[in-house]
């Protein structure tokens, strides 16, 4: 997976946390340093802990799935991306909670990175990732998004958030759609 591919997916994995850092900016009365760098902490400590842990877990079971791992990646990614365009489009949830406390953030970061383990494992399917390196990277990625959310959500409001996970539904579906074709041969890259 090159550098360029790493990148689209962190974007597209920090959409969910980049919406809920949007409501938390929304429901914050003045935003400050530390409530981004919270933001940020949580959201992007756990976009790179579930991969991780995903990674892991399709490692053990690599030799049992590697006949149709394409398959696998296609049909998590696309569930996932598919998910997050249908949230896209529903009903607008509640931005009231402007709580940075740890139970209130614990529970977002783990509901937010849901996709991430998938993707983890999916990252065990495929060859030649560097699974810290990516890692990484996700958190990365999540951190700055994150902190920029809570900023956005405090000045432009609640605009941007379903376009957000729109963007990052339609990017999670055409990186499956592209590891499928890759592997069947039909796109080379």
């Amino acid at each position: 997976m090159g550098l360029a591919e790493l990148l689209i997916l962190a974007i597209g994995l920090s959409m969910d946390a980049f919406a809920v850092s949007i409501c938390k900016g929304l429901a914050v009365g003045q935003v400050r340093p530390k409530h981004m760098a919270i933001s940020g902490a949580w959201f992007g400590g756990f976009q790179a802990l579930m991969p991780l842990i995903g990674f892991l877990l399709g490692s053990a079971f690599e030799k049992y799935v590697t006949a149709i791992d394409h398959w696998i990646a296609f049909l998590l990614l696309g569930a996932i991306g598919a998910n997050m365009v249908k949230e896209a489009f529903g009903e607008e949830e509640n931005c009231s909670d402007c709580d940075f406390g740890f139970k209130t953030m614990f529970v977002m970061a783990v509901a937010t990175s849901i996709d991430a383990l998938a993707v983890g494992i999916t990252f065990a399917l495929l060859p030649d990732v560097n699974i810290i390196a990516a890692v990484s990277f996700i958190g990365a990625v999540t951190f700055l998004l994150s902190g920029v959310g809570v900023k956005l959500g405090n000045v432009f409001g609640a605009r941007y958030k379903s376009k957000a996970e729109l963007a990052g539904g339609v990017i999670l579906i055409i990186l499956g759609a592209k590891i499928l074709l890759e592997h069947l041969g039909i796109l080379k890259f």
